[in-house]
């Protein structure tokens, strides 16, 4: 489940994100969005800063940041064209999508010095390392396992004749023709595959094994019968993300998650439970799909991707490894 806010805006402004969080959900993915009207509860909190152009934060980024600062913002009219790519672009940055134009298999040769000139010059005026973030920036490969690049993903620009010497054939420019592309709504569905009803319940002190492809993920009950400190943890040798939700008034709210992408160790979450049998959601996944923060496919460290005030469009990526872990403590 993901609680998103809106700070104040014009009504056909809030309808367009709506419908881009609609048209990512009815391709059937197993998550949920849910409007609600209180900020703190909410993980992306959605602004309309008409100065500070269209943007957000990526994957699992949106976790960290402060619940007083939005992690997602619409700088332009959304009711255009090009604004209603711009919104379903975005909400994909969300559920961890990087631009496609830096997919290291994209085999993109750039004009740099045009790049740079492009991008700096109105209605952008983007500083050097913003466009060397946004543009120019290959994700490295070893983050990512086997997917051709796609130009005609949402999670692509828009660029003008000039600005790429390779492929030959996007000399002349680089035109998405907006929307979700067959290879987003295929990739987006492999990240969020449809949740099954019933999950098995995680017993105390009993591991569960698990063998995860890369990019899958494996769901668990947990029912604490007695208010007490438990711990949830993972073994193996793969990267792993495990994630815990607790069950309120029918939805799911994130309580904690620990990801141990790139480090010599095990995902491990310590909770203190004061709800004896509250039922709790245990989600463990392997190969995340971003990499910003540990293991995000855009935003390193945290930062957010930009969106340029005129064409716009982006993209996701598989994941690496394979799983053989437990879940349980």
């Amino acid at each position: 489940m993901l609680h998103y806010w809106f700070l104040e805006a014009p009504a056909p402004q809030q309808e367009a994100v709506r419908k881009a969080f609609k048209e990512w959900k009815d391709l059937g993915i197993g998550l949920e969005f849910t409007e609600v009207a209180d900020r703190s509860e909410a993980e992306v909190r959605i602004a309309f800063d008409q100065s500070d152009g269209s943007w957000s934060y990526v994957g699992r980024d949106v976790l960290g940041i402060s619940a007083n600062e939005p992690t997602m913002n619409f700088g332009w009219d959304l009711s255009d064209d090009y604004g209603r790519t711009t919104a379903p672009h975005e909400v994909g940055h969300t559920l961890g999508l990087p631009h496609e134009h830096q997919n290291p298999f994209s085999g993109i040769v750039w004009d740099e010095p045009k790049v740079y000139e492009y991008f700096g010059g109105a209605p952008n005026h983007w500083p050097p390392e913003q466009t060397l973030h946004n543009v120019l920036r290959k994700i490295d490969a070893s983050e990512v396992e086997g997917t051709s690049w796609d130009p005609d993903s949402v999670m692509e620009y828009w660029f003008p004749a000039g600005l790429i010497k390779e492929p030959a054939r996007f000399q002349a420019g680089l035109n998405p023709p907006g929307g979700l592309s067959a290879a987003d709504k295929e990739w987006v569905r492999k990240f969020f595959p449809a949740l099954k009803p019933e999950l098995p319940l995680l017993q105390p002190f009993q591991s569960a094994a698990l063998s995860l492809a890369p990019g899958s993920q494996s769901d668990f009950a947990v029912e604490p019968q007695a208010s007490r400190k438990f711990e949830i943890g993972t073994f193996g040798t793969a990267d792993t993300v495990l994630v815990l939700f607790e069950e309120v008034d029918g939805e799911l709210r994130f309580c904690c998650r620990d990801d141990d992408s790139g480090e010599d160790r095990n995902s491990r979450i310590s909770l203190n439970s004061s709800r004896a049998g509250a039922t709790l959601f245990g989600c463990v996944s392997t190969g995340q799909v971003n990499q910003g923060r540990q293991r995000s496919c855009t935003g390193e460290n945290g930062q957010r991707q930009s969106s340029p005030g005129r064409g716009a469009l982006q993209r996701r990526k598989t994941p690496r490894q394979s799983l053989a872990n437990i879940a349980e403590m």
